[in-house]
């Protein structure tokens, strides 16, 4: 049996994401699916934003969750910014 951390939650192996099955009405997912793609995000983020948010306003967000992954593509480093900038002599 694993321990609890002090939210009382077993903590997850290697930060490892749960996997949860969720039914909805086929009105609330195409609604969500909309909001997502409008933010540019997956259903599942989306829903995770939204639950995080709510958790937070309900003062409830435990203290050991880690953040959000940050979308998109990783930040360029200096040196490729030059590699990938025009020449001015050109």
């Amino acid at each position: 049996m694993s321990e609890l951390n002090r939210d009382g939650i077993p903590p997850p192996r290697k930060r490892e994401r749960y996997a949860v099955l969720l039914r909805l009405d086929p009105a609330v997912h195409a609604a969500l699916a909309r909001w997502a793609e409008d933010d540019l995000r997956s259903v599942n983020a989306q829903i995770e934003l939204l639950l995080r948010e709510s958790l937070k306003k309900a003062g409830r967000m435990p203290s050991s969750s880690a953040p959000l992954p940050r979308r998109g593509r990783p930040p360029r480093s200096p040196v490729d910014r030059g590699a990938a900038e025009p020449s001015a002599e050109a």
